[in-house]
């Protein structure tokens, strides 16, 4: 098997004429809006890589952006299968969960997060972003096709930590490379679990320190294209004090370990690419008979006066979801999708992404079974993030007091707290046997094997 790769890049940047509105940190009132449509130091871009496997092609798409809805993802995806003779398994989308990125319609949703009413820049920015990756996809197929040879090391990074003080924190820094017969770099892909919200709550839209990353990689490595794949990032924070010069350092951190791991070839990989594409419902721990509806309705109207003090978004949630109830409107499930490439070598290299923002503990799980980072490298933010994907330990007995990546708050802890407010769902998900934890890793397991 032989293998080609071909690139592209694109800026998916707004203006403040086409989208001033910034996500990514929910507001008690009013906008976040760009105080001027430059970014700061890297545009915010989509990225392409296609590795082309014997003649068949593979894409992965990197976005500068906080996350992708479902109504984008598959509308999206949907666009990108007549492109080229592919499934929809050969197609890695992904965002890189940028804090300082515009808003997008959907996810997070612009009125309970952001206050948001008037959605009409957004709905049009945000068919301007699907136009963007069919246009980047399109031209990384039409490029011209390099010869190359893929391999595969890890380098590490020391600066995120566990946010929820659990004992998995991310140091893993997989670097997938596709040299030339010279040896120099073509392309090389990239990850590591981290929030990157290095810069803190800016007035600029930026990429942070993935964006920094790339940047720093390329200019580096002369000829060389750079894509990053955000890691189980869900509970994962960076230290330091939030700002430019944090943002910075941590793209230097990051960039300069992947450089390094970069000049000399690691462990070989090669062909045929395997793949595979699943989606599957994560429960919802509600019930729907009309007593427990009635329930949950009495808890969210009490939620409207504010008791507990919450943030401003939890009563637009309880505005939302009460609606949900009157209109019948329920949802006793979300839909997370899964994906995984198989590389051949010695060791087997996985690549799995999954939806939503997924905890870090999911990729100490599956490491642990599919041979460490050496074997298999994961992440989530990819295809659609619906919410994040906790794990059992962030529920009771594990965890008390409330849980943001969990979806739960003391107030009312039978209804969706945390997290589950500004994306927004009616419930935390369900623990346990059947529950979410349960179904991701019977899911994932049976494409790993």
């Amino acid at each position: 098997m032989s293998f080609t790769v071909s690139t592209a890049k694109v800026s998916i940047a707004p203006t403040l004429a086409t989208n001033p509105h910034m996500g990514g940190y929910g507001l008690q009132a009013g906008a976040r809006v760009a105080s001027r449509s430059a970014p700061y130091r890297e545009p915010l871009c989509a990225r392409c890589v296609i590795i082309w496997d014997s003649g068949s092609p593979n894409a992965i798409i990197s976005l500068d952006l906080l996350a992708l809805p479902r109504s984008m993802h598959q509308a999206v995806r949907a666009r990108l299968l007549p492109l080229a003779a592919w499934a929809s398994s050969d197609i890695i989308i992904q965002v890189t969960h940028t804090h300082n990125g515009p808003t997008l319609e959907g996810m997070l949703d612009p009125f309970t997060a952001y206050a948001l009413t008037d959605l009409t820049l957004v709905a049009s920015y945000s068919a301007f972003v699907q136009n963007k990756i069919v246009e980047v996809v399109q031209t990384a197929l039409k490029a011209a096709q390099t010869p190359v040879t893929l391999d595969y090391k890890l380098a590490s990074a020391r600066f995120a930590f566990n946010r929820a003080r659990l004992p998995t924190t991310e140091t893993s820094v997989p670097v997938l490379t596709a040299r030339r017969s010279n040896g120099t770099a073509r392309a090389v892909i990239f990850s590591y679990g981290c929030h990157p919200v290095s810069a803190g709550w800016q007035d600029l839209f930026d990429g942070d320190w993935p964006a920094g990353a790339c940047s720093h990689v390329e200019a580096s490595l002369s000829g060389c294209f750079a894509l990053f794949l955000q890691g189980p990032c869900g509970d994962q924070d960076p230290t330091g004090v939030r700002g430019w010069a944090l943002r910075d350092s941590h793209s230097t951190s990051i960039g300069s370990a992947v450089v390094s791991a970069a000049r000399t070839a690691g462990r070989a990989v090669t062909g045929p690419i395997q793949s595979s594409y699943r989606e599957v419902k994560l429960p919802l721990d509600i019930t729907t008979t009309p007593a427990n509806l009635a329930a949950v309705r009495a808890c969210f109207v009490n939620r409207l006066s504010n008791p507990a003090g919450q943030p401003a978004w939890y009563q637009r949630h309880a505005q939302v979801m009460i609606k949900r109830i009157d209109s019948n409107q329920l949802e006793t499930f979300v839909i997370n999708p899964s994906q995984v490439w198989k590389l051949q070598g010695s060791p087997t290299l996985r690549i799995a992404m999954l939806g939503g923002e997924l905890v870090s503990g999911y990729g100490a799980y599956f490491r642990n079974r599919y041979g460490g980072a050496n074997g298999l490298l994961i992440g989530g933010y990819s295809g659609e993030v619906s919410c994040y994907v906790p794990a059992d330990n962030f529920f009771p007995p594990f965890a008390s007091g409330g849980s943001y990546e969990g979806g739960w708050d003391t107030d009312f802890p039978g209804i969706g707290g945390g997290s589950m407010t500004v994306y927004p769902h009616m419930a935390h998900f369900r623990k346990g046997v059947g529950g979410a934890e349960a179904t991701l890793i019977a899911n994932l397991n049976a494409q790993l094997v």
